[in-house]
């Protein structure tokens, strides 16, 4: 028997016969699992290329070679910058301290009688010069005082008049040998008592008088008055704590401010040589002058717990522009410097080591000049050593440069950039 012939290599090739579909049986479900996972493949390889490709941009234009300067016929980089020239000029040497405005008198009007408040002369803010009326009390009960002293005494006139013509009589009778002596010493001092008792009257009838002056009150001072503390129709003391107004003197005021110990020194040498220090008062900013006056007193000691001293400076303030207790800088000029090399404070470069300069040389490149630096006024600030005038320093733009830069100067005043 033949063993079994292996099948040809068409029997490999033909597919097995279909399998009929038995009707009512279910088709099997459609194969797309395989597609999702595609899908979401190609929507996370989408999300990876749009965050990449910004840093993968960026990082071929770092690498990306810079060209060199000069290629192409372009020079070296020039940078704008502006530029000044110290100049030759006057500087003053100020001694900066707090200061209050203190008026130099205040005062505080009070009643010196008892009595009702009649009426009021004046109004609140108002400004009053020395001996105007400024309120009355009732004068009607010292009237009466008056007119009470004044019958007393008279009547003590004639008692004493009546006295002396006692007198002059038992001064005849005793030469007569007519009364005793003792009469005559009575008489006598009848007399001087009735003279005492006239003095007296006098004395009451003058203090009605002052009573009746006190009760029109006036200004004791040339000041502005404040809020008014009493109405009328009020009953005011003599010993009444509060006042009825206050006056406070605007024109001249002073300013007290201080200054550290270690400043006394020369302020004191010019100070009791008779010059006349000028002082300058500041607005609270420290930018706006408000007022000019000089240098009026020094106190007598140094604060210990401070190491300051206090000082006086007298204002016309004939604008009012001083107001009391206001916070003002005061600045004490105690020294003027002339012909100094000055430069404006915005040039003037510091870093923890020096104080420096940016310097623009005839090639109109810079280099880095160390300076001495000394007085400093407003915007001007006094060069003692690095500096001469007419040199060429940049003001504007140092962010910008670094040794050796090269730039093109704009001065204020020249036509054309220098270095363009």
């Amino acid at each position: 028997m033949k063993p079994p012939e292996p099948p040809s290599a068409l029997e490999h090739v033909v597919p097995p016969p279909a399998k009929k579909e038995v009707r009512g049986s279910p088709a099997p479900p459609p194969r797309k699992s395989r597609r999702w996972v595609w899908l979401v493949l190609l929507a996370l390889a989408a999300a990876g290329a749009y965050f990449l490709w910004p840093k993968l941009r960026s990082n071929q234009s770092v690498s990306a070679p810079k060209p060199a300067a000069g290629k192409a016929g372009r020079g070296p980089l020039v940078t704008p910058v502006v530029a000044v020239r110290a100049r030759k000029g006057d500087i003053g040497v100020y001694f900066n301290g707090l200061g209050a405005v203190t008026p130099i008198y205040t005062v505080t009007v009070k009643s010196r009688v008892d009595g009702q408040l009649m009426s009021v002369h004046y109004n609140e803010g108002d400004i009053v010069h020395q001996g105007d009326l400024l309120v009355e009390i009732d004068p009607r009960p010292f009237q009466v005082q008056l007119e009470q002293a004044e019958g007393q005494l008279a009547r003590d006139q004639a008692n004493l008049a009546n006295a002396r013509v006692d007198l002059a009589r038992y001064q005849t009778l005793l030469k007569q040998n007519a009364i005793p002596e003792q009469q005559l010493a009575t008489q006598q001092s009848t007399v001087a008592q009735d003279e005492g008792a006239v003095k007296v009257d006098q004395g009451q009838i003058d203090a009605a008088k002052l009573n009746l002056v006190y009760c029109r009150i006036t200004a004791p001072i040339t000041g502005r008055i404040g809020l008014r503390l009493v109405d009328p129709g009020n009953i005011v003391h003599a010993a009444d704590a509060n006042g009825l107004l206050v006056i406070t003197q605007l024109q001249p005021i002073s300013v007290i401010f201080t200054i550290a110990e270690g400043q006394l020194p020369p302020v004191l040498t010019r100070f009791n040589a008779g010059q006349r220090l000028r002082v300058d008062a500041y607005d609270h900013e420290n930018i706006r002058r408000i007022a000019q006056g000089t240098l009026a007193t020094i106190d007598n000691q140094i604060d210990p717990s401070t190491g300051t001293l206090k000082l006086r400076a007298k204002f016309e303030n004939k604008n009012n522009a001083l107001f009391p207790n206001q916070f003002v800088n005061a600045r004490l000029l105690v020294e003027e410097k002339r012909g100094v090399t000055l430069v404006p404070t915005a040039a003037i470069q510091r870093n923890s080591q020096n104080t420096y300069v940016f310097f623009v040389k005839p090639d109109s490149t810079v280099t880095v000049r160390n300076i001495s630096v000394g007085a400093t006024e407003g915007n001007d600030t006094e060069i003692v050593s690095g500096l001469a005038p007419g040199d060429v320093i940049v003001m504007a733009g140092v962010d910008k440069l670094q040794e050796g830069s090269k730039v093109s100067t704009h001065i204020e005043g020249d036509k054309t950039p220098k270095g363009s």
